[in-house]
């Protein structure tokens, strides 16, 4: 009868264990979701911010080869008949 003791003592103690690494485990996972929820949020912040630039970068290029600038003016001229296409589309669905 004291071997019986000494085993369900034996088990309890570690259902005791377990239990307590389920709940660090459960709160190290809520933890690491909330962890993960920051840095997406971050990324698309940074998603944004990088288009932003792009853009920047994009309309200093054009201002750059208005100004005289012969290292970007094919490009130019391609933002400029593609603006004049929108132009006529636009004026097409007017018109219709």
């Amino acid at each position: 009868m004291g071997n019986l003791s000494g085993i369900v003592d034996s088990l309890e103690s570690k259902v005791v264990k377990l239990l307590q690494e389920y709940e660090n485990l459960k709160r190290l996972k809520t933890k690491l979701e909330d962890e993960i929820t920051i840095l997406k949020s971050q990324q698309d912040q940074n998603i944004i911010e990088i288009d932003s630039w792009k853009d920047e970068c994009n309309t200093l290029r054009i201002a750059n080869s208005m100004l005289g600038s012969n290292k970007h003016k094919r490009e130019t001229k391609l933002k400029i008949n593609e603006l004049v296409r929108e132009i006529d589309k636009c004026i097409t669905q007017l018109s219709e």
